[in-house]
């Protein structure tokens, strides 16, 4: 579940999970939001593992600290010394040992280990707000690139020249030179994060849920994500139309806001369309504890099964015609104008607004060079011809 902060995400998640659980699937429902609001949702104190919340049931806030401390100890015990050897004292030295971006990444490889455990057998991301979400989805591709090209050539140089520089280098600098543990920690993890990608990317397993609001600026914010999760090649398959205002309420105060809101619900409808829409009223309490989830749960599936795909839209395609072939993106509702693109070597560049993708091509195109792209039926069709 993604979707702008406060519309209603996390509560989505967890009556989803209550369906889910309801119908015998065994459900964890976790939360990699930095602001957890899970616990809350529940009405029921949760942590960093699973707790059980009902029959078929759990519930996780994720903390980055323990995923840090269980899975990357050598490199922040390594980053902690080399601060503490440039005058940091310990508690400055240990904060700073937990690089930006930290948590995003512990995010995935927790998703990782669950996938790979195979416990339960739906598992819910109530997942940080959108623009968060989306930096989550460029980490194996961006991880990759670094990958490539600057640290397996840095590991295998440290492998070969630790053993001759080691006695003369901690007396100089205050640290040691990284150990191979060190070194090959962070090799690890874009390997899970690399395999989670194919995870994330086969639509017959795994979707994405956006939830909005019928307002002008959380629209256009739910498109925007819409467009960005199909270039990264992640599937979405319903859009949750959260906190309409019931016809019953006949309170003149409220006589604008519906007018309003029926315009923008029927933009919900257009702009998303082919994908399925569900409403969701405006509730007269909050969504917290088990009884109101119950009642949002029955809106939201009545007897449906929630773990079901909804709709499988193929994002990126490869078409061979004839002597060329055509990349196509599926980015509905962005104009061609805002679409940027440059090709370097076998890697594709797609740029809207301040989004970027370098697309590794398939080894038929990467010979190639793009010839011209258009916009039809909502995908973007770049053609690719040879060199002249």
């Amino acid at each position: 579940m993604t979707g702008k902060g406060g519309v209603g995400k996390t509560s989505v998640a967890a009556a989803t999970g209550l369906r889910c659980a309801e119908l015998g699937h065994k459900t964890l429902v976790l939360s990699t939001d930095p602001a957890h609001s899970l616990a809350d949702s529940f009405d029921l104190e949760l942590g960093h593992e699973p707790r059980k919340v009902k029959e078929n049931l759990w519930g996780a806030e994720l903390d980055a600290l323990m995923e840090l401390e269980g899975n990357w100890g050598a490199v922040k015990k390594y980053i902690t010394e080399v601060l503490q050897a440039r005058g940091l004292d310990g508690v400055q030295a240990e904060e700073l040992a937990i690089l930006p971006g930290m948590d995003e990444i512990f995010g995935l490889v927790r998703m990782k280990r669950h996938y790979d455990e195979g416990e339960f057998d739906v598992l819910i991301i109530d997942s940080a707000p959108t623009g968060t979400a989306l930096r989550l989805l460029s980490l194996p591709e961006v991880g990759g690139w670094y990958m490539r090209r600057f640290y397996k050539p840095l590991q295998s140089m440290s492998a070969t020249l630790r053993p001759l520089f080691e006695p003369f280098f901690k007396p100089i600098t205050g640290f040691s030179l990284p150990t191979n543990e060190v070194m090959d920690a962070p090799y690890e993890f874009y390997q899970q994060i690399e395999a989670l990608e194919k995870v994330l990317t086969d639509n017959t397993q795994t979707s994405v849920r956006l939830v909005t609001n019928p307002e002008r600026m959380v629209i256009k914010e739910s498109l925007r994500a819409h467009a960005y999760l199909s270039l990264y090649n992640v599937s979405t398959d319903l859009v949750i139309a959260n906190r309409i205002i019931p016809d019953q309420v006949d309170d003149p105060f409220f006589q604008k806001w519906k007018e309003n809101q029926s315009v923008y619900k029927q933009e919900i409808y257009d702009n998303f369309h082919p994908l399925p829409v569900k409403e969701v009223p405006l509730y007269s309490e909050e969504m917290c504890g088990l009884e109101a989830l119950e009642r949002l749960k029955d809106t939201l599936y009545k007897d449906e099964d929630p773990s079901q795909v909804y709709y499988a839209e193929n994002t990126i395609r490869v078409i061979q015609e004839d002597s060329h072939y055509s990349l196509e993106l599926y980015l509905p509702g962005i104009p061609k104008e805002q679409i940027k693109l440059n090709k370097t070597g076998d890697e594709l560049n797609v740029r809207i607004g301040n989004h970027r993708r370098n697309l590794v091509l398939p080894q038929a195109l990467a010979a190639l060079q793009p010839s011209g792209a258009k916009i039809e039926e909502d995908y973007l069709k770049i053609k690719f011809s040879t060199p002249s």
